[in-house]
């Protein structure tokens, strides 16, 4: 019967750590890699586990390579801090555990909680993350952003949820998405990838008909437009932001 380590990694995250470990309490180990938080996060993770390492940020990525490569287990279920295992779901894995699991790595439908309610539309859902996984047969594969694990064969899906919390408020999520975006484009600029005025123009709006009629934000009321809206805005950022990369970033005139 295989064991299960959970892998967390963070920084400054009080607010959410608490509730995320205690969500896995379940499990044979959890392994928490900071990377210098300056409020309680640490002293509120070594109350759920000693397995708390402080590290100095390399990324994503590498964050997360590092978190699996340190764990005393091959099969991982990495959360963020921001994420809940239900209980429906740890049950499910725990079934799923109790004998050898037919593939290397599981992906986990994930229902984000926003204004007040779970959003189970648009392209956030069922927006489905491969985060249990075998780490002989995956590791997380390197971007900038949106990171997620490579695995050597196909996944199987699991069907319960994860829950994220992922923004306070709207004002939260327009800060994360200029940070991200800017990764975004980074990540973009270096596979060799161009912003043209015809993908700048047409891919944000095709984006926001996505999310709010093919994909039912209109079924959500107001909070499905707005994270329609905000999506949209998401593709566009990152194709403008893009454009200012390959064109060398904005200077300032000369006298």
């Amino acid at each position: 019967m295989p064991r299960l380590s959970v892998t967390v990694i963070t920084r400054n995250e009080a607010a959410n750590i608490g509730a995320a470990l205690q969500s896995v309490a379940w499990a044979d180990e959890i392994v928490v890699v900071d990377s210098g938080s300056d409020d309680d996060t640490v002293a509120i993770a070594r109350g759920f586990t000693p397995r708390v390492e402080v590290r100095a940020w390399p990324g994503y990525s590498a964050q997360k390579n590092h978190a699996a490569s340190i764990a005393s287990h091959d099969w991982i279920l990495s959360i963020d801090a921001d994420e809940r295992v239900t209980p429906e779901l740890a049950e499910e894995i725990r079934a799923l555990l109790a004998r050898e699991p037919g593939r290397r790595g599981y992906r986990i439908p994930r229902a984000n909680w926003y204004l007040g309610r779970w959003i189970r539309s648009t392209d956030w859902y069922p927006d489905y993350q491969l985060r249990l996984y075998d780490r002989r047969a995956g590791r997380w594969n390197g971007r900038r952003v949106h990171e997620s694990v490579t695995l050597s064969s196909d996944p199987g899906r699991l069907r319960h949820e994860l829950q994220h919390y992922s923004y306070r408020d709207v004002a939260h999520h327009l800060s994360t998405i200029d940070r991200y975006t800017t990764l975004a484009a980074e990540q973009s600029h270096t596979e060799g990838r161009h912003a043209s005025m015809f993908a700048v123009g047409t891919h944000p709006p095709f984006a926001f008909l996505r999310n709010y009629i093919l994909r039912g934000g209109i079924r959500d009321g107001l909070p499905g437009l707005i994270v329609s809206a905000l999506n949209a805005y998401y593709v566009f950022l990152k194709l403008a932001k893009l454009w200012d990369l390959e064109r060398g970033g904005t200077r300032m005139p000369t006298a």
